[in-house]
């Protein structure tokens, strides 16, 4: 396979490394740290210019920083071959989704994954190991694109889960952009609180809610701000529940109190389950007519019924005209998948 990683920092490092031990990927490297990546081995070429790395390459993936995505991603897309898959790394998906416009080459992706550590320096091959990865397509997206990113990911040992984009942002705003405000928040109350003095010994509670405070202003002020409308909806929703804990508190309702912590006691340990690792898979096999998005239409609509795609494959008929595609989903959620595609109008073999 032949890769091109633009942007070759952390995430785009890790990857190239693991596409070039696992798959046995020629990668091609571009940007400013790619001569530091080729000397660290990481890659196999580093190029000066963003056209003379994408050629004949297979898949592209775009590793770039936040406020650079969606123009760079529109070059790759300009420039790379028509049978190329394009994907990015990207924390935010609606900005990069749109920008790729109708370009059936192009899944969006955000991995689950990173360092305390940034730059290419720190790259490291298990990065993504059981690591979950979005993948947002569209209606329009190319079943054999969407394989090929699937794929290529599962064999880095990463955990590519289908997800709608703009559901995406707004999880992200929930779990990962309003925890880091919210750190932000309680370091400053603490400091505003404690004036001059300094606390011999900081609890544990403080230490782990706080750890993630101050992280990378710049990169994290792009993140905020290329998510405002879905950021700005949880923050509002904090406000209300922030709210309606200090009415408990000034009334004295400690009933009120006890059913809001084990509450959330309740719901931290359904969100925070484990998933299908380890599970018994089931192959369903899908005939599927050669056309645009229809692989796409199938992720989505398992999606939407919170059904996972562990591994999948599209076999092509001789004619080109129709396929299979074989899904491989947990036993325990077969019955259900074969229920939502009865819905799509999709029959099992």
């Amino acid at each position: 396979m032949k890769l091109t990683v633009v942007g070759v920092g952390l995430i785009g490092g890790s990857f190239a490394l693991a596409a070039r031990r696992r798959v046995g990927a020629h990668v091609r490297g571009v940007g400013p740290e790619a001569d530091q990546a080729l000397e660290l081995e990481l890659i196999d070429e580093a190029c000066a210019g963003l056209e003379t790395s994408l050629i004949g390459a297979e898949v592209v993936v775009v590793a770039v920083p936040a406020d650079r995505l969606v123009e760079v991603t529109e070059q790759v897309l300009a420039a790379a071959p028509l049978d190329c898959a394009i994907t990015d790394v990207g924390s935010i998906k609606r900005p990069v989704v749109t920008a790729a416009a109708r370009d059936e080459r192009f899944v969006g992706g955000h991995p689950l994954a990173g360092s305390a550590n940034s730059g290419v320096i720190n790259a490291r091959e298990d990065l993504f190991d059981e690591a979950t990865w979005y993948l947002t397509p569209t209606e329009i997206t190319s079943g054999v694109m969407l394989e090929r990113v699937h794929n290529l990911l599962s064999a880095i040992g990463a955990k590519p889960t289908i997800v709608g984009v703009d559901d995406h942002d707004r999880m992200m705003a929930a779990v990962s952009q309003l925890p880091h405000l919210l750190a932000n928040v309680l370091v400053l109350q603490a400091d505003a609180a404690l004036e001059e003095r300094k606390i011999p010994v900081t609890g544990p509670s403080f230490r782990d809610v706080t750890r993630v405070a101050g992280s990378n202003p710049e990169m994290w002020t792009a993140i905020y701000l290329a998510n405002a409308a879905a950021l700005v909806g949880e923050l509002d929703g904090a406000i209300e529940r922030l709210t309606a804990a200090r009415a408990a508190i000034s009334r004295g309702d400690g009933a009120w109190l006890i059913q809001w912590q084990a509450l959330a006691a309740e719901r931290r340990e359904a969100l925070t389950e484990a998933g299908l690792s380890g599970a018994v898979l089931t192959e369903l096999r899908i005939p599927v007519p050669n056309r645009p998005g229809v692989l796409a239409q199938i992720a989505l609509g398992l999606y939407e019924a919170d059904i996972n795609i562990v591994d999948m494959a599209l076999s092509p008929s001789l004619d080109g005209r129709q396929g299979v595609v074989a899904l491989w989903v947990s036993e325990a959620s077969a019955s259900e998948a074969s229920e939502c595609l009865d819905k799509l109008g999709l029959s099992i073999l």
